[in-house]
């Protein structure tokens, strides 16, 4: 499993996710991530790419929209078939 660094803005202190799973979808990348390196641990997120394609940093947020959040989690659960995201 890729272990990927965040930053978060305001200078707090960097969090380490677990990629699971990444796809794109109407031409914007996403990733499923766990705070846990073994994936029946901890919580996952959905992560959306909001930065343009030309940056040399990639910039995430956490997908936020309900409508969003349910259709991106279905293809994530259709790709990995022993996971159900709640």
């Amino acid at each position: 499993m890729e272990k990927i660094t965040f930053k978060p803005d305001g200078g707090e202190a960097v969090v380490d996710f677990y990629v699971l799973e990444q796809t794109t979808i109407g031409g914007v990348n996403y990733i499923l991530v766990t705070d846990a390196e073994e994936e029946d641990d901890g919580e996952a997120y959905i992560l959306k790419a909001v930065s343009g394609a030309d940056e040399q940093e990639q910039v995430y947020s956490v997908v936020e929209d309900d409508g969003e959040l349910a259709a991106v989690a279905a293809v994530f659960e259709n790709m990995l078939d022993d996971v159900d995201l709640i």
